[in-house]
This record gives structure tokens, sequence and C-alpha cells, in this order.
């Protein structure tokens, strides 16, 4: 069996592999997240991505590397996690109500080759009034979270509705994952 290295400490993607029954070793990597002046959502999370998986493979070169990097866009703006409880209310009443799009880039790398990928998702939040976004941020759930919330715990119940890969939006679409190792020649499930 192949070994795998999961680049990220994120406990979400941790439990997405989990989920698939994978045995993996965690490298979080320490990167600079700053866009660059003028980078677009999709260049960016793929940069980042790339990044992470780059610097974990020189640690684990014998290894099938995962990486991936999330981040939310409205209105052609990323909100990527915030600062504190102010910028999480801001990031949510900005968001209730409409759409919004959250971009994972993906990579892996083995064996000398590399896969890339971006999935885009569709988030359409419902109406929030402001006792509900003040009771969600008050859970602190959302800080650590693009956007500021998260789908798979308590911010389930801020979405009316998604288009496209649910567990993009909790930080990394498995079927990206398992589409590009097996175009690596690793077969995950």
């Amino acid at each position: 069996m192949t070994t795998l290295v999961l680049a990220s400490g994120s406990p979400r993607r941790r439990d997405l592999l989990d989920a698939l029954g994978l045995r993996f070793d965690v490298l979080p990597t320490d990167i600079d997240e700053t866009p660059a002046d003028g980078e677009r959502p999709a260049a960016l999370v793929e940069r980042l991505s790339r990044t992470k998986a780059e610097v974990a493979l020189a640690a684990r070169p014998d290894a099938l590397v995962i990486a991936a990097d999330t981040v939310v866009v409205v209105d052609d703006e990323i909100l990527n996690k915030p600062a504190d409880r102010h910028e999480n209310r801001a990031f949510l009443s900005r968001l209730a109500g409409r759409a919004h799009r959250v971009l994972t880039g993906h990579t892996l790398l083995y064996d000398g080759r590399r896969e890339y990928r971006v999935v885009n998702t569709e988030v359409r939040m419902r109406a929030l009034d402001d006792g509900e976004i003040l009771r969600y941020v008050a859970s602190g759930e959302g800080l650590d979270k693009a956007g500021g919330y998260a789908i798979q715990g308590r911010g389930s119940a801020l979405v009316s509705s998604i288009n496209g890969c649910y567990f993009n939006v909790v930080g990394m679409s498995v079927a990206a994952v398992v589409d590009g190792a097996r175009r690596l020649g690793v077969m995950l499930v």
C-alpha cells in the first residue's frame, strides 16, 4: 500500500479521509497564505494547495501527498477565516440571504507526477436575523472556518441549499481526491 500524507492540520480533512477507512500521516505545513496582488480566488487556492503539497513532499518524497486549500467568495471578494467575532458577524451578515461560492484547490503529488483540481460549489444561505447571527457567532464554531461558518456543524442551519460537492464546502472534495489519486495510479477506494 502506498504511504499517504495529508498536508493539512484541518480536523475536517482528516475526518474525510478517515471516513474512507484510509491510513495516513498528517503533516501540517506552515506557509504564507496571503493572496498576491490581483490574484483570482481559483488561482489562489491552486497555488496554496500546490505549495502545501510541495513542502510536504520535500519531507516525505516516498508518499502520495494530498493538500487542499479552501476559500469562500462573495462579490468576487475572498472571505478567509474571520479574525475575531466581530468579523465573523460581518461575514455572516454579508452572506445571509444570498449565494456565495466555496472554492477548494486540491493538489496530489506522487512519484514525480502531479494532479491539480479546483472544485467550485455554490452555497445559498437563508435569510438570517441579527439574533441568529449573534447566537451562531457566540458558539465560536465559525472562527476557524473560511467564510465564518461550518456547514457540517451548527452552521448547517444557516444554509438553505448547495449546488455542487458538499464535501468541498467542508474543506476537501472526496471525489476530487479519489479521482486524482486514481489518475496517479493509486486506488484509494
